[in-house]
């Protein structure tokens, strides 16, 4: 029954069959390709053999066959091929593709989730000995390598959605140099289509007007778009004809499409019996029944099926690439082979509504960077916002909890340190990092995700859920049960959830992070530093000032002088964050010189940072207004003090 509703909605029945009311969301029908540039993107042949015979150019097509061969028919094709073909956008040259390189992100990225594997591209798993099991589900088969040059192609699998926004073919998130590289493997061996009928018959001009008007009245504007390009031809504002064949509820089961022998004029699709069968039944049920509402459960399964998520994800038992396509998916890092199915497949969908926040759903669905598995080959794609966005809401109720998890994220209880977090995932803690990454800082052993977008990605009640149960949480996770028998297991989760969301301004657990993280660079950040701290040999109130170039001074507020300057590296700032008694950092480089003391009483006033980021010191000495600022020159600092409006200059050299 379900597959033949699927049936109904899949080859857009109700494009142009109306629906009844109850029916309509669950048979809503989809978009067809655009065809605003297709001309741009197919040759007069091949659009003939779409238009005149559809399943014999593309076997298992969900496009049905409209010119059945009655009187007129070849015309009435011609007519359509030519104002298809006037239809045109420029293509901007792309990059030159590397057929090997296409050959093997063919085989890694995804695309083998629903097309043939070639027959001599061997998985990395299947020992040289080993038979390479062939796939026993059907593959969707790649027609386009044929039918579209190299550009074209090329930009097709950089955008697939931009002409199919259906999301059947999904944006598997290629550079425009894996767009190239796959078609050039996809053209190997592309023999350009010939419609040899089409040259035998001779068929005269028809005319692009022509065209348009039987685009107009064969009712292709109901699945198909045309206008963005060439309005006027595309006839802008035609509506398109839906509802205007026979209501669903009017049909007989065995005539029209379903009759045995389909009468002249008919819509030819290329159904087996079985699918014959199942649309039957399902437009009896469709007739006899108002649709019964779906729980969110069943919505979700209705839509993933339609878009075929259970090709790369399995949810609730249902899905996931079968084992001759699994063999495909890997990794590009050897230490994650550890992992097994969990590191080498896409994530099993089960509790992922209350798991992951709407704006790391907008990612992955339609969004960037939602990637958290940089360690996998496989690309998660975009099906687009609209064929996705409602899916979030979904999820979310189909998976929420009756009650869910406490946990307190305000960040106003006393255990709310990030300290306290940061020292629980470290290497003397929990060693969460012994798994984990952080920022740009891989895991002491295996990888699996990075924590670095923990809070902006997971919903904190399922992040307690998790780490109090992984294994019920997420069956097969290797992720030890780490706050079992812990009396204040509730506190140290919110700890580490407040340190994980302040991460960006903490220092990094400890195993991850080293003395080198805490040294400040100016001649790297391309800018004058200026850090104030405990320094040695300027005291409790040091400013340390570093320039670009290598030369770097220390200031002594209490007193109001320079104290020390050095050349080279500049400071370490690592005790500022690590040890709470903060003793004095000691100057990185060489050649350190200590300046002479003050002769008269200073007080401190302050500093003001010049257009360049100098600092230019203030003091009062015995009743007289100062300025003291050092500047880098050649063969060491320029010293300039200004008293009273008087300047006096001096090179310190060293």
């Amino acid at each position: 029954m379900n597959g033949g509703l699927l049936l109904l909605a899949e080859l857009n029945c109700t494009t142009c069959h109306a629906v009844p009311k109850s029916w309509e969301e669950r048979l809503k029908a989809k978009a067809g390709p655009d065809l605003s540039a297709v001309g741009s993107r197919l040759d007069p042949d091949t659009l003939w053999l779409m238009i005149r015979s559809p399943q014999s150019r593309k076997k298992g097509t969900q496009m049905p066959g409209l010119f059945a061969g009655a009187e007129g028919d070849d015309e009435k094709v011609e007519a359509l091929v030519e104002y298809l073909s006037s239809l045109k956008q420029d293509l901007p040259k792309v990059p030159a593709g590397d057929v090997e390189r296409g050959k093997a992100l063919y085989h890694t990225v995804g695309c083998v989730a629903c097309h043939e594997p070639a027959k001599d591209v061997r998985p990395p798993k299947v020992a040289a000995d080993a038979e390479v099991d062939k796939p026993g589900n059907a593959s969707v088969p790649i027609a386009l390598a044929d039918a579209y040059d190299f550009t074209a192609l090329s930009h097709f699998l950089k955008n697939p959605l931009a002409v199919r926004p259906s999301g059947r073919m999904p944006d598997m998130r290629l550079s425009d140099q894996e767009a190239s590289d796959i078609a050039a493997y996809l053209h190997v061996g592309r023999v350009a289509e010939k419609a040899a009928a089409r040259e035998a018959l001779k068929i005269p001009k028809q005319g692009v007007e022509k065209g348009r008007k039987i685009f107009q009245q064969m009712n292709c504007i109901a699945c198909h778009k045309t206008s963005s390009v060439v309005p006027a031809l595309a006839g802008s504002g035609i509506p398109a004809k839906v509802g205007t064949a026979k209501h669903l509820k009017d049909l007989s089961i065995d005539k029209g499409c379903l009759a045995e022998k389909q009468p002249s004029g008919t819509p030819r699709f290329d159904l087996n019996d079985l699918e014959k069968r199942a649309l039957k039944l399902a437009l009896t049920m469709v007739q006899k029944a108002d649709a019964s509402k779906l729980s969110a459960q069943e919505t979700v399964d209705w839509q993933m099926t339609r878009l075929n998520c259970y090709a790369c994800h399995d949810r609730d038992g249902k899905g996931g690439p079968e084992d001759p396509r699994a063999q495909y998916f890997g990794v590009n890092d050897s230490t994650a082979e550890s992992l097994g199915q969990l590191g080498n497949l896409p994530p099993n969908l089960d509790k992922v509504g209350r798991k992951l926040t709407r704006g790391w759903f907008e990612k992955i669905l339609w969004g960037k960077d939602g990637g958290v598995r940089p360690y996998m080959d496989t690309h998660m794609p975009s099906f687009g916002r609209e064929q996705t966005e409602m899916m979030i809401a979904w999820l979310n109720e189909a998976d929420a909890l009756e009650k869910p998890f406490e946990i307190d994220v305000s960040g106003l209880a006393k255990h709310h340190r990030a300290e306290a977090g940061r020292q629980l995932l470290g290497a003397k803690g929990l060693a969460c990092v012994s798994c984990h990454g952080l920022k740009d800082r891989k895991s002491l052993g295996p990888p699996v995700i990075r924590l670095t977008h923990t809070a902006e990605r997971l919903q904190p009640e399922y992040f307690k859920e998790l780490l109090l149960n992984p294994q019920v949480t997420q069956p097969g996770t290797v992720m030890p049960p780490m706050f079992v028998g812990r009396k204040k297991a509730d506190q140290e989760i919110e700890s580490i959830w407040t340190y994980l969301r302040e991460v960006e301004g903490q220092p990094l657990p400890e195993g991850l992070m080293s003395s080198a993280d805490f040294e400040l660079k100016p001649d790297e950040e391309k800018r004058v530093i200026v850090f104030r701290s405990f320094i040695e040999g300027a005291g409790t109130h040091a400013i340390g000032v570093g320039f670009p170039g290598g030369l770097n001074a220390a200031f002594d507020a209490k007193a109001s002088r320079w104290t020390v300057i050095w050349k080279g590296r500049f400071l370490d700032a690592m005790s500022n964050w690590q040890d709470r008694s903060m003793p004095p950092i000691k100057p990185l480089g060489t050649d350190l010189k200590v300046m002479p003391a003050a002769t008269g009483e200073r007080v401190f006033g302050g500093y003001t940072l010049g257009k360049d980021g100098v600092p230019t010191f203030r003091y009062r000495e015995d009743g007289q207004q100062v300025e003291d600022t050092l500047r880098p020159v050649q063969g060491g600092f320029e010293h300039v003090i200004s008293k009273n409006g008087k300047q006096t200059k001096e090179i310190l050299s060293w």
